[in-house]
């Protein structure tokens, strides 16, 4: 097992590098959030299933191109590809305003850069999930993923009230110009960051289908991440049903403006700061396994609170269970993802990532096109309200698993080896 080198554990600066080009790309894709979906609405024109159609683009490319990412990210070099991927989706977002400016954007023009963008997304996050235990000793990488996680989420905060802001003043196409931005910085800081060590001796004696394979078997046997893969599913697939309305919910059945549209989504990412404010806290106090089930039993409440929401004053439900759902969601994911990254080895750890992404993020096209379709067979509060409900199945996975019997997850194998 090939383990990093250990000046580039040590190496502060580095990670706060890496921690950099995270923010600056997740506070451009939370503009992206609000103004791709407003660009469908307002400049297209789309009714909430073609509304949908956009969503579920940008979030099918786990289903299609997850296992394989996993296998491309641990053969070649990891520092360039990330850089690629950021390059990629500059390009692919700058083609919309331009099309703008040109009076050619189409709906399937905008299918299309929301699939590359997604595609591109898949390769940069197994990548990125690999690349932080090479500069975070085990012992830190819950603190290293609460900060990275809350930088993404003070992006979710601030991205969408400025998102919307520059939708109302310059149009929803060249809002996008921001994330634009935001991922030729990144790639920038990509650049000064050093490339990790990597194994390679036996690459060439495995073909890619016994790679993706050993992922697969992997997760589907471990006590411990095949529950929690369940339970992200759960909240991906609400999550992906929620983003795919909110918007068209928000201005047509709320009618909200498009800065209150960015403030309410906004609130999601408000929840993620305090979500991973709280996640080291609350580990030390209850640890892992009681921390991770709090959000499990929270986050239906917050759910349930969305659909609710009316004009006006009514408007603040849906902000206050947006800011409920991303703290649960925000605090369950930093727990599984350390879970991950300290006990699955190294040279396995980018198929095991990619395994999980391709089960729980390859529903996110399905919630957003079932939310779509419900939406516009019913209304847009009944669809929220039929997903609000489903998330009370959330906690079910773990709760039935043997998790629940070890406070903490990384003496569960041993606990279950005694029975």
């Amino acid at each position: 097992m090939t383990q990093p080198p250990p000046a580039a554990r040590r190496d502060g600066p580095v990670f706060w590098r890496l921690a950099s080009a995270h923010g600056v790309s997740a506070f451009g894709t939370a503009v992206t959030t609000v103004a791709m979906p407003l660009v469908a609405v307002l400049e297209l024109k789309a009714d909430t299933f073609e509304t949908s159609l956009v969503s579920a683009a940008a979030m099918c490319a786990w289903l299609l191109f997850g296992l394989p990412a996993g296998v491309l990210v641990h053969r070649l070099p990891l520092r360039p590809v990330l850089v690629a991927a950021d390059l990629i989706r500059a390009l692919t977002l700058l083609s919309i305003p331009v099309a703008v400016f040109l009076d050619a954007l189409s709906l399937g023009q905008l299918v299309v850069a929301a699939f590359v963008l997604s595609v591109a997304s898949v390769v940069f996050d197994v990548g990125y999930s690999t690349y932080l235990p090479a500069v975070v000793s085990k012992d830190r990488l819950a603190a290293g993923n609460s900060i990275l996680q809350g930088s993404e989420s003070v992006s979710q905060v601030a991205g969408p009230g400025l998102g919307g802001s520059l939708v109302q003043a310059f149009g929803a196409a060249y809002s996008l110009i921001a994330d634009v931005v935001s991922y030729v910085v990144s790639a920038a800081l990509l650049l000064t960051v050093p490339a990790p060590h990597k194994e390679r001796a036996d690459q060439t004696k495995r073909n890619v289908f016994g790679e993706m394979w050993e992922g697969i078997e992997f997760v589907r046997r471990h006590p411990v991440i095949r529950p929690f893969v369940l339970v992200g599913t759960g909240f991906n697939f609400a999550t992906a049903a929620f983003e795919a309305i909110t918007a068209v919910f928000l201005i047509r059945t709320v009618h909200a403006s498009s800065l209150t549209v960015g403030l309410l989504i906004a609130c999601m990412g408000l929840g993620g700061v305090v979500g991973a404010a709280v996640t080291t806290p609350l580990i030390k106090w209850l640890g892992t396994t009681r921390a991770a089930l709090v959000p499990l039993i929270l986050s239906p409440v917050s759910a349930l609170l969305m659909p609710l929401a009316g004009r006006g004053f009514g408007a603040v439900l849906f902000g206050l269970g947006s800011f409920g759902w991303g703290a649960c969601t925000v605090t369950f994911a930093i727990i599984a993802r350390t879970y991950r990254q300290t006990a699955v080895a190294p040279e396995l750890l980018p198929r095991v990532m990619a395994t999980v992404r391709f089960v729980s993020w390859g529903v996110f096209p399905i919630g957003a096109l079932l939310a779509g379709v419900l939406g516009q067979t019913f209304d847009n509060r009944t669809a929220l309200l039929v997903f609000a409900l489903c998330t009370l199945l959330i906690p079910v996975p773990v709760l039935c698993s043997p998790i629940r019997r070890s406070r903490d997850l990384l003496d569960v194998e041993t606990d279950l080896a005694r029975v």
